[in-house]
C-alpha cells in the first residue's frame, strides 16, 4: 500500500506492506496535515514512520469514522484516571509521530481509537474531528463558559477552531491573526478584532511574543490557556506581569475523558452540527500521490494556505 513520509529527499509517497495484527482497520479517506507535521519533518530526525494524525476513513464494514490517534497502555494511573493524554509512555503513544501514521491507504488502531460519526457529516471534513478535539480540550481545562470575552491569538487551524469553539460555547470572541486570509477565516466565523481585556485568552501560535500578548490581555484575576506546541523547548514568560495580575496559566495537551464522554467524541457531534466550518478551513486537497506538492503548500501560510487535506 502506499504511504507517506520523510526520506532523505524529504517528503515522499512509499510502498510498505499493509498492517497486520490486533486493531481495526480503516481504509482512509482524509488525512490532515498539521503543523506538528511540518516541523517534524523539518528537525533533525524526522519520524521514520508514516506520517499523519488527523484521520478519518472508513471501516472494514464500510462504516464512516474519525479517529482518535492515541495508543495509551490505559494502565498506569493517568490511563485509568481518563487523563489517557498523560498516559506514562509519554509521546510514544501518538500515531504518526512514533506509530504508523493515517497518510496511508490504511492504518491499523485499537479499537478505542474509533470515533462513529455523526449522521450527515461529510467524511471527506471528518479529519478536522482531530484538531478540534484539542481545541475543545483546551477550552474544557481553562473553564470556558457563556458570556466570556476571548481571545485567541494566533490564527492557525488550532486558533480558528479555537475560536470556533468558544463561539459556540456561548462566548464573543476576537482573535488575533497574521496573515489576511486568516482573518478572513476569523470573520467567516463570527469573531471580532482585538480590543480590551479578555477573561480567557487561548495562546495558540506557540511563540514568546504570542504569550506577552495574551499576558497583556488577560484581564486580572482571568485565565490564559496554551494550546500551541513549543518547539523551542524553552520560553520566557513575563512574569511580573502575570504576577501582579494573579493570571492562571493552563498548559493543554491533546484530549481525553471526561465522565463518560471524550473530548475527541463532543468534536465529531459539533462538527457534524456545523457543515459550514470546513469551507472556512480546508483551503487545499490533494490526492496520496501528490503528497510532497500538499506538505510545501502547507508550509506557504502566507500564500493562503489554512488547512490541507490529503485524500487516499
Amino acid at each position: 500500500m502506499r504511504a507517506v513520509r520523510c526520506g532523505e529527499k524529504g517528503i515522499e509517497v512509499v510502498e510498505i506492506d499493509a498492517p497486520r495484527g490486533e486493531g481495526v482497520r480503516v481504509r482512509v479517506r482524509a488525512a490532515g496535515i498539521c503543523g506538528s507535521d511540518l516541523h517534524l519533518i523539518a528537525g533533525p530526525t524526522p519520524p521514520p514512520t508514516t506520517l499523519g494524525h488527523e484521520i478519518a476513513g472508513v471501516t472494514d464494514d464500510g462504516t464512516p469514522v474519525a479517529v482518535e490517534p492515541l495508543s495509551p497502555c490505559m494502565e498506569c494511573p493517568p490511563c485509568r484516571s481518563g487523563e489517557y493524554n498523560l498516559c506514562e509512555k509519554g509521546p510514544t503513544i501518538i500515531h504518526g509521530v512514533f506509530r504508523e501514521g493515517g497518510m496511508a491507504d490504511e492504518i491499523l488502531v485499537p479499537e478505542r481509537a474509533i470515533v462513529p460519526l455523526a449522521h450527515g457529516l461529510d467524511l471527506a471534513n471528518a479529519s478536522l474531528v482531530e484538531p478540534l478535539a484539542v481545541a475543545l480540550h483546551g477550552l474544557r481545562l481553562a473553564g470556558q463558559h457563556a458570556g466570556q470575552r476571548v481571545l485567541v491569538v494566533g490564527a492557525g487551524p488550532i486558533g480558528l477552531l479555537s475560536a470556533f469553539a468558544a463561539r459556540a460555547g456561548g462566548a464573543e470572541v476576537d482573535i488575533v491573526a497574521r496573515h489576511d486570509h486568516q482573518r478572513e477565516a476569523a470573520a467567516r466565523l463570527g469573531c471580532g478584532e482585538p480590543g480590551g481585556t479578555y477573561d480567557l485568552v487561548v495562546e495558540a501560535a506557540g511563540t514568546e511574543s504570542a504569550i506577552t500578548a495574551a499576558v497583556e490581555a488577560c484581564r486580572p484575576a482571568g485565565t490564559v490557556v496554551l494550546v500551541a506546541s513549543y518547539w523551542d523547548g524553552h520560553l520566557s514568560f513575563p512574569a511580573f506581569a502575570l504576577c501582579l495580575k494573579e493570571i492562571r496559566i493552563v498548559p493543554a495537551s491533546l484530549y481525553c475523558s471526561h465522565g463518560a464522554m471524550r473530548d475527541i467524541d463532543v468534536a465529531a457531534s459539533l462538527l457534524a452540527r456545523h457543515p459550514e466550518l470546513p469551507e472556512c478551513l480546508i483551503t487545499h486537497r490533494f490526492p496520496l500521490d501528490a503528497a510532497a506538492e500538499a506538505f510545501e503548500t502547507a508550509g506557504k501560510r502566507e500564500a493562503g494556505a489554512i488547512k490541507v487535506v490529503l485524500e487516499p
